[in-house]
């Protein structure tokens, strides 16, 4: 392997094939990676050559198989921490995990730093939503928490997550069915069917889908559904109840028949 005299340090070019890698120590050991600008000897350095390097020089070092990110992951996933979430939870883990697999799955924890964190947050916030970015920030401070349980951490090393502030924005208040398409569902799916008793209870209480799901005929107390509500949703239920097209006297008369309890 020879360095060319014009290359950048940790930049070498290989003698049996021309190809230029990425070589730094890594904690004793010596990692090198294929670069994706190659260019033939002699020829001009491209710039995309300086930004590979300074991208490679600022981002944590790759490890071997089974001390990475992507064993913390499939070992998280066989955890009793993973299986007791509730299925929706699971299903929005789920997305986050496959991204943090692909994109930084051969990264060891303990390679990972503060600084890398707050980048890749900001990077989230501007590539898609604040809100989508502050998830996945919880996501990954539960997969270096859980690598702490494994030992890849040790007792001294903090979680870089830990202490790094959530995107501030500004939340776009939630929009209810409008009446045109609550018409519409009506029409397509009559009293006695599950989709309707499943949209009834939805619309007529507030209460996420996992809730609905939940719910059983003891909720039903003096003539209304008891269900604890958070402060935002108090108003528009209030005012539903209040409405004469979508109010008690509508929902009450779907709670005789109840397709989801056989």
């Amino acid at each position: 392997m020879t360095k060319g005299k014009t290359l950048p340090s940790y930049i070498h070019r290989r003698k049996r094939d021309g190809a230029l890698l990425f070589r730094k120590r890594y904690g004793g050991k010596i990692v090198e990676i294929r670069l994706e600008t190659q260019f033939p000897e002699g020829d001009p350095i491209p710039f995309a050559l300086h930004q590979e390097r300074e991208r490679l020089l600022n981002q944590p070092a790759p490890v071997a198989p089974g001390q990475d990110l992507a064993a913390v992951i499939r070992h998280y996933v066989a955890s009793s921490s993973y299986r007791d979430l509730a299925p929706r939870t699971r299903d929005n883990y789920d997305k986050h995990l496959a991204y943090l697999r692909e994109k930084m799955g051969a990264l060891h924890p303990r390679h990972i730093e503060r600084r890398h964190v707050i980048n890749w947050l900001e990077s989230w916030g501007k590539k898609e939503t604040p809100h989508k970015a502050n998830y996945r920030l919880r996501v990954l401070s539960i997969l270096m928490e859980h690598a702490k349980n494994m030992g890849l951490l040790t007792k001294a090393e903090e979680n870089p997550v830990k202490g790094v502030k959530a995107l501030k924005y500004k939340k776009k208040a939630r929009q209810p069915w409008p009446e045109t398409k609550v018409a519409a569902f009506w029409a397509a799916y009559p009293y006695g069917t599950r989709e309707r008793t499943i949209f009834e209870l939805c619309l007529g209480t507030g209460q996420r889908i996992g809730d609905v799901l939940r719910m059983r005929w003891s909720d039903i107390e003096g003539g209304g559904i008891q269900r604890p509500a958070v402060e935002d949703q108090e108003a528009p239920l209030g005012a539903a109840h209040a409405s004469p097209s979508r109010g008690a006297g509508r929902h009450a008369e779907a709670a005789p028949h109840d397709p989801l309890r056989r």
